[in-house]
């Protein structure tokens, strides 16, 4: 897998009605073969069905969980201007304190904060045009970077999203 393919199957997985592949490259900014090609990857791993328009969401949950973050691993890094990710996000920031920002790089960001690398180059892009997949990538990243609690609270969110086609 490569990170990117985490941020197809969690767009798909957060969709109301299906995604088209076209419709994907262009809301995630990643070239039609990319998709393809993450698909593919995806159904390989079983975590999307044959067909690439259902993610098997509880195979896709357990590797969260339990992969995400010895596989996609994040370090903080210097201090940037940029887009709240992980505790700072507004998905989670009311339910920690903490003197720490986490920032994913943008020129449109107001926040001062520690780097955290997004999952490819165009993710921030595609964050700020969909809510749900920013609420969704900010969870990711706790479970990425995050300690303990913020990490069970990111867990328990996402899979309350999940729920409402929990498969």
């Amino acid at each position: 897998m490569r990170p990117h393919d985490v941020v197809v199957l969690l767009k798909i997985a957060l969709s109301e009605e299906p995604v088209l592949n076209k419709e994907l490259a262009s809301s995630l900014y990643i070239s039609n073969s990319e998709i393809s090609e993450s698909l593919n990857r995806s159904m390989i791993a079983k975590l999307i069905s044959p067909d690439k328009r259902k993610v098997f969401k509880t195979a896709f949950y357990r590797f969260i969980e339990h992969g995400l973050k010895y596989v996609f691993p994040a370090e903080p890094g210097a201090i940037v201007k940029g887009i709240p990710t992980a505790h700072s996000a507004p998905v989670l920031k009311d339910f920690f304190v903490s003197d720490e920002q986490y920032v994913w790089p943008s020129t449109e960001g107001k926040v001062r904060g520690q780097l955290i690398l997004p999952l490819y180059p165009n993710q921030v892009l595609a964050a700020l045009k969909d809510e749900r997949l920013y609420a969704g990538l900010a969870l990711i990243d706790a479970i990425r970077v995050g300690k303990v609690r913020e990490q069970q609270k990111a867990l328990e969110l996402l899979k309350l999203s999940f729920e409402s086609k929990y498969a």
